[in-house]
């Protein structure tokens, strides 16, 4: 098992580049072109327009800093936040599955998003050559 464990930051690092993708990916659709139409779905929800930005910043600028390992727990923090919000507000009411709108896709991000939060980014990050080894 001693050989498994010297494997491990090889499994944060995967974590870290897998969210970081879906992350880049899903705010990129915002970023560029969708944040109006995001912003009008935030607000028929009872969520103010403006979150939307926040929203953007999470999982794009949130995905950017997980795949380069750059201030990983508070980018894993935002992202999940970010998703427990999607959830609560968007996907809960469909049940577990995604077939139906269900938040079987957040809560896996969101769970990759916690395990970062507490793992930190691993040594094979930025965060790591500068000193952040916790």
């Amino acid at each position: 098992m001693n050989s498994l464990n010297r494997l491990q930051p090889l499994g944060l690092l995967v974590l870290r580049l897998a969210l970081g993708a879906v992350m880049i990916v899903h705010g990129w659709q915002k970023v560029y072109g969708g944040m109006p139409q995001f912003m009008e779905m935030l607000r028929h929800m009872g969520i103010p327009g403006w979150m939307g930005y926040l929203t953007a910043a999470a999982e794009f600028g949130g995905g950017i800093l997980l795949v380069i390992g750059f201030l990983t727990r508070l980018a894993a923090l935002a992202i999940f936040l970010d998703m427990l919000v999607a959830i609560v507000k968007v996907h809960l009411p469909h049940g577990i599955l995604s077939r139906n709108g269900g938040y079987e896709f957040p809560l896996v991000c969101a769970a990759i998003a916690f395990s970062l939060i507490w793992s930190g980014a691993g040594p094979m990050a930025i965060d790591w050559l500068w000193g952040s080894k916790g």
